[in-house]
């Protein structure tokens, strides 16, 4: 993708056209099957896949990633330990994380200036703040459009988001919004056809439904419309893929189930891993719950914290032993932290000061700490970072160009990153 590219182009209609006469034409789904097993085995070799833990309501980062042991008023009962990285402490409830310290890094020192929810999860999807005028893409149908439409006749999304619906696609349109699975652990509806329409039922009906579609945008060629189109083809390929092997966990050792967890998270993780592993491009995990304006630390030391140290140390082990580490970026972030001080009610605020993201896999250096906040994590002391900055560095580490720029719909000018520049420490 060169900067200047339009926005609209995407999906190429003889993509999804040509696999919309094959099913109208009964070609047996083992077709399908061989043809995503050669996709799969060429995008471990050459794709890059980004995994997000995306942490619902603002993560204490105080009490996992920066804790503060010598502030009486600040500090809190959780105490630090030693991980697999030379003089890198994180939280005592976090334990099988810290094993995996090596393979990941931790930003101490973002700066994201934004405490509203939905305000600060924009702009941690987007690098954007929200603006009236333009809607802005996340990250992840930016990869997907960028990297996913390189691999043809791929019949999985290359944006998903489990147990949320993630970021819109924004200007990009319909066709990369993020893929829903809203219960890792159950079925996914409305893929297979009702069990009274057979395959020649249902081959007539879509080649009626592509006729339709084709008029219609003969006559009205709109953005829309194209989507439209665009969304019911992926969906056609997915019902002839490879689909239940890859989203059904049934087919995993239990051994595999019980060491992700089976809780969403730990099973959002243990797909995420199986979609990266068949080529899938962008897969983002929700684990919610951690608006703790009380009982912070309860909620965190009894439920939150087991279930993302699970979940977590699992991927990054698993990806590691698949050796598909190097080519998988993790990010693990909410939407802002929360205040150093401890409210009466035992909770911490929001708090998108100073707060701490962490990274890890995709080639990046890692088994380190980047930024440092005061004795209190009140202010930042050190290698002050911001979002654009982190952006950019996923931006890099996804093989995306840093100058790559789309037209708007409306004929403005917008890049994926705006200023901000990779952090060298991961990627220089």
């Amino acid at each position: 993708m060169t900067p200047n590219t339009p926005w609209l182009g995407r999906p190429s209609r003889r993509h999804f056209m040509g696999h919309l006469a094959a099913t109208a034409l009964g070609i047996p789904a083992f077709r399908f099957f061989n043809e995503l097993r050669a996709n799969a085995a060429q995008a471990r070799k050459n794709h890059r896949s980004c995994i997000v833990l995306w942490m619902s309501g603002g993560p204490s980062h105080l009490d996992i990633w920066d804790l503060k042991p010598d502030s009486e008023k600040n500090g809190g009962p959780f105490r630090p330990i030693a991980t697999s990285a030379p003089g890198v402490m994180i939280s005592e409830h976090m334990p099988k994380t810290a094993k995996q310290m090596h393979n990941l890094s931790i930003l101490r020192s973002l700066d994201s200036k934004e405490g509203n929810h939905d305000r600060g999860s924009y702009l941690m999807h987007t690098g954007y703040v929200p603006n009236p005028t333009v809607v802005h893409p996340g990250f992840g149908s930016t990869c997907a459009f960028e990297l996913g439409s390189q691999l043809d006749n791929f019949d999985l999304p290359h944006c998903v988001s489990i147990n949320s619906p993630g970021a819109g696609a924004g200007f990009l349109g319909m066709a990369y919004t993020p893929f829903m699975v809203q219960n890792p652990n159950a079925p996914i509806a409305n893929l297979q056809p009702p069990d009274e329409v057979d395959n020649l039922r249902m081959g007539r009906r879509l080649q009626i439904l592509g006729q339709v579609e084709d008029q219609f945008i003969a006559q009205r060629r709109t953005q829309p419309a194209l989507d439209h189109k665009a969304v019911y083809g992926k969906t056609i390929r997915m019902m002839n893929s490879k689909y239940k092997h890859i989203f059904d966990l049934k087919s995993e050792p239990e051994a595999v189930r019980e060491a992700y967890g089976k809780h969403s998270f730990g099973s959002g993780c243990l797909m995420a891993r199986r979609l990266v592993e068949q080529g899938v491009t962008y897969v983002e995990v929700s684990l919610g719950g951690w608006d703790t304006h009380s009982d912070n630390f309860e909620a965190l030391s009894n439920r939150l914290l087991p279930q993302l140290d699970q979940g977590m140390s699992t991927l990054v082990a698993d990806l590691e032993s698949r050796g598909l580490l190097d080519t998988t970026m993790i990010v693990w972030m909410g939407e802002f932290g929360r205040t150093p001080r401890i409210n009466q009610n035992a909770g911490r605020d929001h708090w998108p000061r100073c707060w701490s993201v962490v990274v890890g896999g995709g080639g990046m250096k890692n088994g380190q700490v980047i930024g440092s906040t005061d004795k209190d994590g009140v202010e930042v002391t050190d290698r002050p970072i911001g979002v654009m900055d982190l952006v950019a560095t996923m931006t890099k580490t996804m093989g995306i160009s840093l100058d790559t720029q789309y037209t708007t719909p409306r004929g403005r000018p917008m890049k994926v990153v705006d200023d901000g520049k990779p952090i060298a420490e991961l990627v220089g």
